[in-house]
C-alpha cells in the first residue's frame, strides 16, 4: 500500500509531496541545485493528503486492462506512483528481519517542464528500512533526488529496473518473475532474490481501488515472493530467507478532508493464505464505507501463468472483502518520543476467524520526509498460536490521535 501506499499503497501511500517539493520545480531549469531537496524533512503523512490539484493529470476513474510487463513500469500523466516491497525474513537460528523497501515517483507537472534531463518534473523518493527484531534494532534511510535519469528511473526494457542513486529493485526479465534488491546505508545493508510463486492479483473493482468519492487509484499485488539473501549490519553477513509482499500502484487522487488516514495490514498466513486489508479513518469515528481487502487461498502457478492478472471471486480462489467481510480493531498502543500514540497490537475479524496481529517490536517508527509506523508483525489465532506473519502500516497519527 501504501504510503504507501497505502502506498499503503499506501499502502495508499499516494502522498502529495507537491505541497513541500514545488520548490523543485523553480531549480528545474537549472542543471545541478539540489541542494533545496536537504531541507525538507519531519512531514507527517497526512500533512501531504490535502491537495486537490489535480489539474492536468490523468485520473484513476475506471477500471483498466492491465497489461504486463509494461504496468510494472512507470505511467507518466499521473501525479504519484510507488513500487513497494515487504519481506519477513528468518535466518539460520529463526531470529526475524524486516525489510521494506518502497520507491516514489511524484510528478510536479502533468508534463515535463523542459526537453533536457534536469527538466523532467518529476522528484523520486525511496525509503529503506530494517528491523533486527532479536536486538530490537530499526535502521531506516531515505534517498531524496529530482528526477534524472542517471540519479532515479523505472523502466521494463530490456529488463525490469527500478533505481534511485545506489539502491535497486530489479530483474533479469521484463517480468517480475525473479527480483533482486540491492541496498545499503551506513553500517548495514541488504541483498534479497525474490521468486514468485503466485499470480498477480488485481485490488478493488478489478484493480481500480477506491479510497473514497472520486478518489482511488491502480493497485496490485504479488502477495508471496519466495526470498533469500544476505542482511549485512557492519561487517557481519547473515544469510536469511523468507516470504515478500510486492505492491503497485499510480493515482492522482488524494483522500478527502474527512480522512485523517489509514491503517493498513499484508499478511501471509502458513496454511498458504495471503490477506491484505485496510481501514480509512473518519475524524467522526464512523466506519468508512470504502474500507476493504483482498483474501487470496493458497495457489502456484507456473511462470507463463504467472503475467497473467487474477479477478473476481473466484479466480484463483481470490476474494475480494468489503467492509461487512471484516472488522479491525485496535488493541494495544505504543507511545514515540512526541507522545504519539501508534496501535502496534490489533484484532482482525474474518468471518468466523479471529486473527490477533501484533508488532515483533513496538518501535518501528519511519521518521523520514514522511512520519509514519511501518513495521513486522506476527499473526496468532485466538488460541495465541503464532499462524503467520507480515506487516503494518500505520499513518495519519499526531497527539491526541489515539483511536478506540
Amino acid at each position: 500500500m501504501t504510503m504507501f501506499s497505502p502506498a499503503a499503497g499506501l499502502p495508499l501511500m499516494a502522498t502529495k509531496l507537491v505541497l513541500s517539493l514545488t520548490l523543485l520545480l523553480s531549480a528545474a531549469c537549472q542543471e545541478h541545485a539540489v541542494e533545496p531537496l536537504q531541507q525538507i524533512s519531519g512531514l507527517r503523512v497526512n500533512a501531504v493528503l490535502g491537495d486537490d490539484g489535480q489539474q492536468g493529470f490523468l485520473l484513476a476513474e475506471q477500471p483498466r486492462t492491465f497489461v504486463f510487463p509494461q504496468d510494472h513500469g512507470a505511467h507518466p500523466g499521473y501525479r504519484s506512483e510507488w513500487w513497494y516491497l515487504t519481506a519477513v525474513l528468518q535466518d539460520a537460528k529463526g531470529n526475524y528481519y524486516g525489510v521494506q523497501f518502497t520507491l516514489f515517483r511524484q510528478a510536479l507537472a502533468p508534463q515535463p517542464v523542459g526537453d533536457g534531463p534536469w527538466q523532467t518534473g518529476l522528484v523520486y523518493l525511496a525509503h529503506l528500512a530494517l528491523s533486527d527484531v532479536a536486538r530490537k534494532r530499526h535502521f531506516q534511510a531515505q534517498r531524496l533526488v529530482r528526477g534524472h535519469p542517471q540519479l532515479a528511473s523505472v523502466s521494463v526494457m530490456p529488463s525490469f529496473t527500478a533505481f534511485i542513486e545506489d539502491w535497486s529493485l530489479q530483474a533479469k526479465q521484463p517480468s517480475l518473475g525473479a527480483l533482486q534488491l540491492q541496498a545499503q546505508d551506513d553500517g548495514w545493508g541488504l541483498s534479497l532474490e525474490m521468486t514468485q510463486t503466485q499470480a498477480i492479483v488485481l485490488q478493488g473493482l478489478n484493480g481500480l481501488s477506491h479510497k473514497g468519492e472520486g478518489s482511488a487509484s491502480y493497485y496490485y499485488s504479488l502477495p508471496r515472493l519466495r526470498t533469500q539473501g544476505v542482511v549485512r549490519r557492519g561487517a557481519q553477513e547473515v544469510r536469511v530467507t523468507g516470504w515478500a509482499w510486492f505492491d503497485r500502484e499510480w493515482s492522482t487522487s488524494v483522500l478527502a478532508d474527512h480522512l485523517k488516514g489509514w491503517d493498513w495490514m499484508a499478511l501471509n498466513l502458513d496454511d498458504g493464505r495471503n490477506i491484505m486489508a485496510f481501514r480509512l479513518r473518519r475524524r467522526d469515528g464512523r466506519r468508512d464505507e470504502y474500507d476493504h481487502g483482498l483474501l487470496v487461498q493458497s495457489a502456484s502457478v507456473a511462470p507463463a501463468v504467472a503475467q497473467k492478472p487474477v479477478i473476481g471471486k473466484t479466480d484463483h480462489g481470490v476474494t475480494l472483502l468489503t467492509p461487512q467481510d471484516f472488522e479491525l480493531t485496535p488493541q494495544r498502543y505504543w507511545q514515540d518520543a512526541n507522545r504519539v500514540a501508534w496501535p502496534v497490537q490489533w484484532t482482525l475479524q474474518l468471518g468466523e476467524e479471529t486473527f490477533v496481529i501484533e508488532a515483533m517490536m513496538d518501535d518501528q517508527l519511519m521518521q523520514q520526509t514522511l512520519t509514519y509506523w511501518e513495521g513486522i508483525v506476527v499473526v496468532r489465532n485466538n488460541e495465541s498460536q503464532n499462524v503467520g506473519s507480515g506487516y503494518l502500516e500505520l499513518t495519519g497519527y499526531g497527539a491526541g490521535d489515539k483511536d478506540d
